[in-house]
């Protein structure tokens, strides 16, 4: 039986195109005990390859981390399948505020040791006893309060582009480096402070807050649903918006506008952009922020060394590059010496 894709996402793109319909970018997480991950990957695989999902799922131990497109004919079907799976009735979906039908063009559900790359030891401390979870209004009250420290638990490419008002932002480049960063920089405030968290839909203040009770902290609170929750329950409420600028997404739209705020600069002429893209020259595939203009001038390239090379017929590009591994530079994440207004 076939368990993997066959398509190139191209094909599948020019399928998305001709088929014409809309599809939902949803994301969702689920801590719970999995015995035996490489078994329900393949049940996952098998049953949302019928239909028609798109994405990226992690599949451990732990439990399931999940980014995925599916057609909107599709979702009550895809939705009675998650409800069957015990663990999984009723999980919260993260529906995107802007939809793109080509915001997944594979289906990749992979076993992993974590379904988020955290750095810790588990076994060390009481997973399950979360923080706080709070709703859009009541994180608006707590934010206001002057006794709250509001972190970002995300990466500083993604709190570059758009963040709450006031948050703190660490500039790591991981989630794992930032946990001990914030705990040492709030080591003082562990008895008198309230700290709030925040993400993109939810996963690492889960297992942030937990880390953070262990280390003494006394009173943690996390924004339930993340940005992506906060956005929906503000439009659907009409609550202040506390966020500004856009919200960073680990797919093909690198980000969702939520407020018209710029914040941010292309890192290659400094003028006020906020749109991701990855280098076009395959060797590089660098993440940065180019402008319209300077993405023109650069033919979609970081640099004028990418620029050559991506010149270069296909075949070419492909001798250039065999043999080398590249992912320490791709993971940079606009912090390449070729950047000139990089943060």
């Amino acid at each position: 039986m076939q368990l993997y894709n066959t398509l190139s996402a191209k094909e599948r793109e020019a399928l998305i195109e001709e088929a014409g319909k809309e599809r939902l970018t949803i994301s969702f997480y689920k801590y719970a005990h999995i015995g035996n991950p490489s078994i329900f990957r393949n049940h996952l695989f098998i049953h949302w390859n019928e239909l028609d999902v798109l994405g990226r799922i992690y599949v451990a131990h732990e439990g399931i981390n999940a980014q995925l497109s599916v057609p909107a004919e599709n979702f009550a079907a895809f939705k009675s399948h998650l409800d069957s799976i015990i663990f999984l009735e009723n999980v919260r979906l993260n529906i995107a505020i802007e939809q793109d039908n080509k915001s997944f063009l594979k289906l990749k559900v992979k076993v992993r040791k974590k379904i988020l790359a955290d750095g810790l030891n588990d076994a060390t401390f009481d997973v399950t006893n979360r923080g706080v979870h709070v709703n859009a209004e009541t994180f608006n009250t707590l934010i206001e309060d002057p006794d709250t420290i509001l972190v970002d638990m995300r990466n500083h490419y993604e709190s570059e582009i758009g963040h709450f008002k006031n948050a703190l932002t660490p500039d790591v480049d991981t989630f794992r480096d930032s946990l001990d960063i914030i705990e040492q920089d709030l080591a003082d405030h562990k008895e008198d402070k309230k700290l709030v968290m925040y993400c993109t839909g939810g996963i690492r203040c889960e297992k942030a807050s937990a880390y953070y009770k262990h280390k003494g902290f006394k009173q943690v609170y996390q924004l339930e649903g993340g940005i992506i929750e906060y956005t929906r329950q503000v439009n659907d409420q009409n609550l202040e918006n506390k966020f500004i600028g856009k919200n960073f997404v680990f797919d093909h739209r690198r980000g969702e506008r939520i407020t018209d705020h710029v914040i941010a600069n292309c890192h290659q002429c400094g003028n006020p952009c906020d749109v991701h893209v990855n280098c076009a020259n395959e060797a590089c595939h660098l993440l940065f922020i180019q402008c319209d203009s300077c993405s023109e001038k650069m033919d979609n390239c970081c640099s004028n060394e990418c620029k050559e090379i991506n010149a270069l017929p296909y075949e070419e590009q492909k001798k250039l590059r065999r043999g080398k591994v590249v992912s320490n530079k791709i993971f940079k994440k606009g912090r390449s010496e070729v950047l000139t207004y990089k943060k």
